[in-house]
């Protein structure tokens, strides 16, 4: 079993930045891939951006190229997403993810977090 705990949300304004973490517990995350997804009221939960296992390529939705950054630190089981240039779309609740099984997470995914929520304000 792996945990994954979120953090870093809150309310910031259009343009601003904040900054994820999510950090897992029960098993070492190198042997999955990791991945974030977004969720906003009343719509289906959405791939935001992966990381492959060995912290190398790394795969974005169209939406955030360019303004967010996932990257991970294995050796502290934690998964990080760098989120700047936030625009009031983005506010959505984010879910942590890990995945076993492909190099990318999918809503597949064998273990997830309870969700962070992020606020964006114009």
């Amino acid at each position: 079993q792996v945990q994954l705990v979120e953090s870093g949300g809150g309310l910031v304004q259009a343009g601003g930045s904040l900054r994820l973490s999510c950090v897992a517990s029960g098993r070492t995350v190198s042997n999955y891939a990791m991945g974030w997804f977004r969720q906003a009221p009343g719509k289906e939960r959405y791939f935001v951006a992966s990381i492959k296992r060995s912290a190398g390529t790394a795969v974005y939705a169209d939406s955030v190229k360019g303004r967010f950054t996932i990257s991970r630190d294995n050796a502290k089981n934690t998964v990080y997403l760098q989120m700047n240039s936030l625009k009031p779309d983005d506010t959505a609740v984010y879910y942590c993810a890990a995945d076993s099984r492909g190099p990318i997470v999918t809503t597949a995914a064998d273990y997830w977090g309870q969700g962070t929520q992020v606020t964006v304000s114009s």
